[in-house]
């Protein structure tokens, strides 16, 4: 787009940025400063403003970008991430979601600590969940990247590379002023922009042909390159053996991560009972499961209308298919049908981004202040920090700026690689460090303090490792560092390896330490998880 209709785009694209600093200086006026307001917004969400809060932080750039941008090039394949991602809240739901809000207080280390020695369950619960979250903020980064490099005329770097810097720049603003309460309703929002915008593309597509799934498909087909291959298994995840063990690896890592996603976790909180924590997720599945089969149809919609080759010269990765396919079905980008269409999801997708954003960094500055810091803060004869709340606070609004700085550098690096497959490895992390610690401390009556700390770093330290010597980083043209090798592990998703590990590590810590266990507080915890009995 040039001219006037690049100048619209960019002015509609700006409003949801003002919009949104504006709610955050709004909340911001009419804060008290204290822990439980900044972490968890007073406890005063409904169950369906939480559920939509939920939704908003789940529904990344990764689910609005990256999976259609998958379906888009890979067809089929693609269409693991929509069923992983959603079958992934029924781990949430039944395992997960109560118990956690009546076990802690504001991060998953609360829950865990509740029946272990606290400092050495702390320290690395909060190095897990600070990892976790860096990684997760790297794929916004790069999927706000690639969004805006299209909105300003093409695959220009340094509009990439300027945008990941503003979007880093303004999480921190969100979280340093207003805290989980900006945070929330900036996320409410957001999800009621996405969901309206992607009922309304899926509209456009399904009257593109006429409502007829199955004239989609073939058109998808006829366009993708691939021909019938293009709708069956086996395109991208197909053929060699690594590609089959990467499949199931990825698979393992969708379903089993969201329960380990700090920014997820620290939702349940947000409401005043478990009850409430429960019925919040029965609303963001409903939201959750609806954009995610509409998803499906936006991406073979972008393979039919757009054509895949043609969302592969725009963004290798296949970032860019949903503001492509916009731009078609408004008419093409001479128009100002397409410009203003085009437009409005790029805001949209920008809110994604935004929201998610402010969500991660919130619960990753949490773990180093509630954490990592208290961990480190001078005791008294009973056990409590000494000093004040508020000092918390002030630590958490620091660590922001900081855990900023650090996505910012590393979305610069990652910024061609697609979003949705950054999202997998930072599930298969999440899934590696803090699911096994997690399920042990709710469900085994004998977990240990060693086994805990083990658990994590078990699962945390293989499934960097593993990252690290694989083709995501070097010996392949698609790596962040194509011109050397030192990759040593086949799979590109370490899931399948990195979370039996974790599993393995937290039971042989437990087998082998010689700490007995606290029978007095598994039962108090088991009754609290139960009943919300001492519940705060």
């Amino acid at each position: 787009m040039t001219g006037t209709h690049q100048t619209l785009a960019l002015v509609l694209f700006s409003a949801f940025v003002a919009v949104t600093l504006g709610i955050t200086t709004w909340v911001s006026r009419n804060r008290h400063g204290s822990a439980e307001e900044f972490y968890a917004g007073g406890r005063l969400f409904s169950p369906m403003e939480n559920g939509f809060a939920i939704a908003g932080d789940y529904m990344s750039a990764a689910s609005f970008l990256g999976i259609s941008g998958v379906i888009a090039l890979f067809g089929y394949d693609g269409l693991l991430y929509s069923v992983g991602f959603l079958v992934a809240w029924l781990v949430v739901l039944f395992l997960v979601a109560e118990l956690v809000r009546n076990c802690g207080r504001f991060t998953l280390a609360d829950v865990v600590a509740a029946r272990m020695r606290e400092r050495p369950v702390r320290i690395a619960a909060g190095t897990s969940s600070v990892t976790v979250s860096v990684l997760y903020l790297v794929a916004q980064m790069v999927g706000a990247g690639s969004l805006v490099a299209l909105l300003l005329g093409g695959k220009s770097g340094g509009a990439q590379a300027w945008t990941v810097v503003g979007v880093g720049a303004l999480m921190v603003i969100y979280v340093s002023m207003g805290g989980m309460r900006a945070t929330t309703w900036i996320q409410i929002v957001k999800a009621v922009l996405l969901m309206g915008g992607t009922i309304a593309l899926t509209v456009l597509v399904l009257a593109r042909f006429h409502g007829d799934f199955d004239q989609l498909l073939r058109a998808a087909a006829a366009r993708s390159g691939h021909g019938s291959d293009f709708l069956v298994p086996g395109l991208k995840y197909g053929g060699s053996w690594t590609a089959r063990f990467d499949f199931i690896s990825l698979g393992l890592a969708l379903v089993l991560g969201t329960a380990g996603l700090p920014h997820i976790l620290s939702r349940f909180y947000t409401v005043p009972t478990a009850r409430a924590a429960r019925r919040s997720v029965v609303w963001s599945i409903g939201l959750i499961g609806s954009f995610y089969l509409m998803t499906i149809v936006l991406g073979f919609g972008a393979a039919a209308i757009v054509g895949s080759n043609a969302v592969r010269e725009s963004n290798a990765a296949g970032n860019t298919a949903v503001p492509l396919l916009a731009l078609d079905l408004g008419g093409g980008a001479d128009s100002t049908g397409g410009t203003v269409l085009f437009a409005v999801v790029a805001a949209v997708a920008f809110a994604t981004i935004l929201a998610v954003v402010a969500g991660i960094t919130l619960a990753s500055s949490a773990s180093v202040a509630h954490d990592l810091y208290a961990s480190l803060r001078r005791r008294d004869r009973t056990g409590k920090p000494v000093g004040k709340e508020r000092s918390e606070v002030a630590v958490a609004r620091v660590a922001a700026a900081g855990i900023g700085v650090l996505a910012i550098a590393l979305g610069l690096l990652a910024r061609d690689l697609n979003v949705a497959f950054l999202v997998g490895l930072a599930f298969a992390v999440a899934a590696s460090a803090n699911l096994p610690v997690l399920l042990y401390s709710l469900f085994w009556r004998n977990f240990t303090t060693r086994g805990a700390v083990w658990s994590v770093y078990g699962g945390l330290v293989p499934a960097l490792l593993l990252v690290v010597l694989s083709p995501v980083v070097s010996g392949s043209p698609t790596s962040l560092f194509p011109g050397v090798d030192f990759q040593y592990f086949p799979l590109e998703n370490p899931g399948l390896v990195s979370i039996p590990l974790g599993f393995l590590a937290g039971w042989m810590g437990t087998v082998t330490s010689h700490e007995p266990p606290d029978d007095g507080k598994h039962a108090e915890t088991e009754v609290r998880a139960l009943t919300g009995a001492g519940a705060v």
